[in-house]
């Protein structure tokens, strides 16, 4: 299946990473954030990409025209330097394909942007760009295909220290509890979507606003519950707690390493 990524954001919140650098391509390891949700689509297999570009576009662009396999490679450097010999490789297997679909254009309508990239998919896979997990890929596909619906999407748990607080008389507290110890689930992406879903998304719509409203309404919306590892990177923070999870080699995310210490 193929694989669209949405990769416009403009990272506002991680501007500590630098003021131009896009939102997918801020590092983990030795790797852009981008790199780590397009590894683990194609350890499953899922190798064929559609990249919605959008903010600096040029960087993501330029990164993939100059990758260099022996940052996340072993190889075997002889002769002086003068003959390399890759042991393995990353990337040799991936179709890529960069589209502009605009600086500011919503999820929505960038997915609507590559719609003629989709022809002949009966269903396709999606996804932000910023969001780490460990789900097992294969079964969230296989529930999407025992139900009859359209779209289907990763539900966790937010991992928020927000509180929830209800009110009562006059201002005072009724109930506090910390957002994450409540049933409260959260759409954390990776999507499986029938080819429908472009009838749903009209112009300037958004796509988890409006077009999901009509699929819930229809009873085409599945979510896919899973309990294991999700973490996004919308902050400075949130970077800087993935970092220290891969730097101590224990990054559930890379469903491909066998072994917790190696780096990626």
């Amino acid at each position: 299946m193929k694989v669209v990524l949405f990769c416009g954001g403009m990272g506002m919140r991680l501007r500590e990473a630098g003021d131009s650098m896009p939102k997918p391509m801020v590092t983990l390891g030795y790797r852009p954030l981008l790199w780590h949700v397009m590894k683990y689509y194609a350890h499953y297999g899922h190798k064929d990409f559609i990249l919605c570009l959008g903010y600096r576009g040029d960087v993501i662009k330029d990164y993939f025209l100059n990758y260099n396999e022996c940052l996340s490679n072993d190889f075997v450097l002889s002769e002086g330097g003068k003959n390399l010999q890759l042991i393995s490789r990353d990337i040799d297997d991936w179709t890529i394909r960069f589209v502009d679909t605009g600086l500011t254009t919503n999820i929505g309508q960038r997915l609507k942007a590559v719609e003629p990239l989709l022809a002949g998919e009966s269903v396709f896979l999606a996804n932000y760009s910023d969001g780490l997990t460990d789900l097992p890929l294969p079964e969230h596909i296989e529930n999407f295909h025992r139900q009859d619906v359209v779209g289907s999407f990763l539900s966790v748990r937010p991992n928020l220290s927000y509180h929830i607080v209800s009110m009562g008389h006059a201002g005072r507290v009724a109930a506090i509890e910390e957002l994450r110890h409540t049933p409260i689930r959260i759409n954390a992406g990776y999507f499986v979507f029938k080819r429908e879903i472009f009838d749903y998304i009209q112009p300037g719509e958004e796509l988890v606003v409006e077009p999901f409203r009509r699929l819930v309404r229809e009873q085409k919306l599945a979510a896919y519950e899973h309990n294991g590892f999700f973490m996004a990177m919308d902050t400075f923070k949130d970077r800087q707690q993935l970092e220290d999870i891969h730097a101590r080699g224990e990054a559930p995310w890379q469903v491909w390493n066998t072994f917790a210490t190696r780096h990626a």
